[in-house]
């Protein structure tokens, strides 16, 4: 890989399913998950999380755009400072909760509960992971996205496709398209901070949803398939050396090693 690579967007998702908010700079630390990253989940009906003994859960018992595409119409934003998250839905008025608090999680939970309709087939209720990261893959610390490679995918199917359907927590542009699938093991740096490859992210159908509407639009994971022989679109990483990463960042992978 000889073309400059660096960081064109960072996004965090508070909720588990629900708006990824952009950020313009992090700090990494060593052994833990990006910072603000899926720090609560909504379950529908009892999904066996236990927070004295948190263990990985499937992501299909979350509500989740893999589960129900409406959750896309819900847009968030959550106050880190105060712990407040405020969301908006059409036809709702909007409503502002605190998160960990118990008033504020069972407004959220009857306010999303009108807001997904039939969708709700079960009882939702807010969780809180308490340090516990509600990733879809236990491994998963960080997600990035080449955006080399969705650009790549959208050609040949002859659509432009937004980004923010694969929900990754790092953006890369400067990459050849697809060189994230054959890294596995390999270090990088994003900013100051020193990661490294734990395997490709294989997709299931919630990039099948338009993030600006919440239809099910594309069958992508049937294109990953039939043009490349494979589901995979992103990478999860480990962090391994503490630094800060700001979007513009330069990008440097592969490394042989990490100070």
């Amino acid at each position: 890989m000889t073309a400059p690579a660096h960081i064109a967007g960072l996004y965090r998702h508070p909720v588990k399913g629900l708006t990824p908010e952009p950020m313009s700079g992090a700090r990494l630390e060593a052994g833990a998950a990006f910072p603000g990253d899926r720090l609560y989940a909504v379950e529908i009906g009892p999904s066996g999380f236990d927070p004295l003994a948190p263990a990985h859960i499937s992501k299909m018992r979350f509500a989740v755009l893999a589960r129900i595409p409406a959750v896309a119409r819900v847009t968030s934003r959550w106050d880190e400072a105060t712990g407040a998250l405020s969301l908006t839905a059409p036809g709702l008025d909007p409503i502002v909760v605190l998160l960990g608090d118990a008033a504020g999680d069972r407004a959220l939970e009857a306010w999303l509960t009108t807001a997904l309709g039939e969708e709700a087939t079960a009882p939702l209720r807010v969780l809180d992971g308490r340090g516990h990261r509600f990733m879809d893959d236990p491994k998963g610390a960080v997600s990035v996205l080449n955006l080399a490679s969705v650009r790549d995918l959208g050609e040949r199917i002859g659509r432009t496709l937004d980004p923010l359907r694969f929900r990754a927590n790092v953006h890369v542009e400067g990459w050849a398209p697809w060189i994230e699938n054959d890294v596995a093991g390999r270090c990088l740096r994003l900013g100051e901070a020193g990661l490294r490859a734990i395997k490709p992210i294989r997709r299931c159908v919630a990039v099948d949803v338009d993030p600006a509407t919440g239809d099910r639009d594309a069958d992508l994971v049937g294109d990953l398939m039939r043009l490349y022989g494979h589901a995979f679109c992103g990478l999860y990483l480990s962090v391994e050396t503490t630094g800060r990463l700001a979007v513009g960042d330069p990008v440097d992978w592969p490394v042989d090693w990490i100070e």
